[in-house]
């Protein structure tokens, strides 16, 4: 049997009871490992690059900069949360360290996916109001609101979660192990409600009306050409189809694991229904992550500004690695003078910007 009714108080202030079932917890493992293993070989690399790459656009007082190394900041550290997952996946969903190891994980991993949520609709809003009102923006479009209205998030966000070291569903450390595991409760339901509403539900309409702005704006517009109106069309449906993807799964699952809370007890079938539904739980959860390996890409790379910054840089390194093995040679051999003042000619036109040959 794999129906467990396990009854007891939610909390010291509350009396409710909680049903918590027995899932299948071997099912979709291995695909749930694979999946957080990849996307944390593609991701951490790629969110490491673009934090320098997007502070170097903050130096530069790029309003959106801020919002991009905002958003790669908190995706590398949601990233770094995927090797506990990964293992606890692999052990069959056992927490082999503390309740505490548990919570501040769970903390970190919830509080940087709603973070992340947040700061992809202020990059969509802030994109949308620089295309359609470009001129009435000037004096609203201020890196210093954009570094308050980050920081904002990562507060309202970070309180509104403190409720999870409070929750049973964290006690990984005594009892059976497992770490925040689905059960059901009036606490957990109310959660699922409000992670939906202002999580996902709104988040979503406003990636929708911005970045269908942003596309009749850009195709009204007579100053762009055709390649350039056909790449903005394309990153802004590529956002909205990432976000469904990556959260609408998740979210829906979550919506109706709250309502079910409502019609079903143990002796409906409850728990044979919570049984069904772990797996593609587990998946969607998994999903979610991916989001962190493709916003670098999306947003990041996607950036004229960004690419040109990186283009130069490589630049600069292959510069470097071809005058190096003639600087090398020169010292291991005796050269002809006139060798000797091609090579000072061209170092200093590397050194002055200007590439050797032209």
């Amino acid at each position: 049997m794999h129906e467990q009714l396990v009854t007891g108080t939610a909390s010291p202030m509350n009396n409710e009871s909680v049903v918590a079932c027995e899932h299948p917890y071997d099912d979709g493992r291995l695909p749930l490992v694979l999946l957080y293993s990849v996307v944390l070989f593609v991701g951490l690399p790629a969110n490491l690059l673009t934090v320098y790459l997007t502070w170097l656009q903050v130096r530069r007082k790029n309003v959106l900069g801020v919002y991009l190394w905002s958003l790669s900041l908190c995706d590398l550290t949601y990233l770094l949360t995927l090797p506990l997952w990964a293992d606890y996946v692999s052990r069959g969903h056992l927490w082999p360290w503390s309740s505490a190891a548990c919570k501040l994980t769970g903390y970190i991993f919830f509080n940087n996916m709603y973070i992340s949520i947040f700061l992809l609709c202020c990059i969509s809003c802030d994109r949308y109001v620089a295309v359609v009102y470009s001129v009435e923006a000037r004096g609203l479009r201020r890196q210093r609101i954009a570094g308050l209205i980050a920081l904002a998030i990562v507060l309202v966000v970070a309180v509104g979660h403190v409720p999870v070291f409070t929750m049973r569903e964290g006690d990984a450390g005594e009892g059976n192990r497992r770490c925040f595991e689905p059960i059901q409760s009036r606490v957990v339901t109310g959660f699922n409600y409000g992670r939906f509403m202002v999580g996902f539900l709104i988040p979503l309409l406003l990636l929708v009306v911005t970045n269908h702005g942003i596309m009749v704006n850009v195709q009204r517009s007579t100053g762009l050409r055709r390649e350039q109106k056909e790449r903005v069309c394309w990153l802004a449906v590529a956002v909205v189809a990432l976000f469904l993807v990556c959260f609408a799964p998740y979210h829906l699952i979550l919506l109706a694991r709250a309502i079910m809370f409502h019609f079903y007890s143990p002796e409906d079938g409850a728990c044979q229904i919570e049984k069904i539904m772990y797996t593609p739980y587990t998946i969607s959860l998994g999903l979610s992550t991916v989001n962190s390996a493709i916003n670098p890409i999306l947003y990041v790379l996607s950036s004229d500004n960004i690419r040109k910054e990186l283009s130069r840089g490589l630049a600069q390194v292959c510069d470097r690695a071809h005058l190096r093995p003639r600087s090398d040679s020169s010292q291991n051999k005796i050269q002809p003078i006139k060798n000797s003042s091609e090579l000072n000619e061209a170092t200093e036109r590397q050194q002055g910007g200007t590439p050797p040959g032209t």
